[in-house]
């Protein structure tokens, strides 16, 4: 498995790039959010990678940072969606903002990203919700805001608690998504979304 590279920048046409690495050129896939922070040509990078070998093809995708790779390798995990949309995801927001959507539960934001309708920015919800967490837990995320970011979250525990009661995964994202965010604890989300549902 390939890691991380790196090399000197040959070519750059979105989303492909090309990285010389000891006389070894590499093509790659990037996300806009890369493209944006890769130097002039010629110059060396190190880039962060993902190897995905399939029946018919070998791609490796490449990513400025490590947390920008752990939010690709969970969205790939994610029902429906496959590389092309991951980096479309990755491409229209930062990784700050998608963790913050999911958080928030604003399906609207996810839909602006191309390729993502309502159903899908459902599911993206709820499915992130759970492996966001688990990453952290996991220490996959590098930096300490993202990591804070992911775990400091008491709507998350909101969600999985009302499923744990039996709530079906839209039912506690649609109720979750109408308490304020100032609310401080899992409990008073839980509490509200609860009063919600019952409303």
């Amino acid at each position: 498995m390939i890691g991380r590279l790196v090399g000197y920048l040959v070519e750059k046409v979105p989303p492909e790039l090309m990285l010389d690495v000891n006389g070894v050129g590499y093509e790659l896939t990037a996300s806009m959010t890369t493209f944006y922070e890769l130097p002039a040509i010629g110059e060396k990078v190190t880039l962060y990678t993902h190897f995905q070998v399939k029946e018919d093809s070998q791609s490796l995708y490449a990513f400025k940072g490590k947390d920008e790779r752990a939010l690709f390798r969970i969205l790939i995990k994610v029902n429906g969606v496959g590389p092309k949309m991951a980096l479309s995801v990755l491409s229209s927001m930062s990784s700050d903002e998608l963790i913050a959507n999911v958080q928030e539960s604003d399906v609207t934001a996810l839909t602006r990203i191309p390729g993502v309708g309502k159903k899908t920015a459902e599911r993206l919800i709820i499915e992130l919700r759970d492996k966001l967490g688990q990453a952290a837990k996991q220490d996959l995320f590098a930096t300490p805001e993202v990591l804070r970011q992911v775990q400091a979250d008491p709507r998350q525990e909101a969600e999985a608690a009302l499923i744990a009661l039996g709530y079906k995964p839209q039912e506690a994202a649609k109720a979750i998504a109408k308490v304020p965010v100032s609310s401080d604890s899992s409990e008073q989300v839980i509490k509200s979304a609860l009063k919600n549902m019952l409303k």
